[in-house]
């Protein structure tokens, strides 16, 4: 698909935005479309969710221990 429609694209971020376990790599195959355009399209629709394992951690308050080393 070299254009897709406008509808299309939209579909596309909404789908990606709604399987936070995934990866664009596997929604752009689903979709049967390159990798790197499904990531332009969330990036010109301004999606955005948290990556990677950083951001699945919890920020804890550093305990006295910790407190000591820093």
């Amino acid at each position: 698909m070299k254009n897709c429609p406008p509808q299309f694209e939209a579909d596309a971020v909404a789908l990606y935005e709604s399987r936070p376990e995934a990866t664009i790599r596997p929604v752009a195959a689903d979709l049967g479309v390159n990798p790197e355009t499904l990531r332009n399209w969330v990036r010109a629709a301004g999606a955005s969710r948290p990556r990677g394992r950083r951001a699945e951690a919890s920020v804890e308050p550093p305990t006295a221990l910790g407190a000591q080393n820093a």
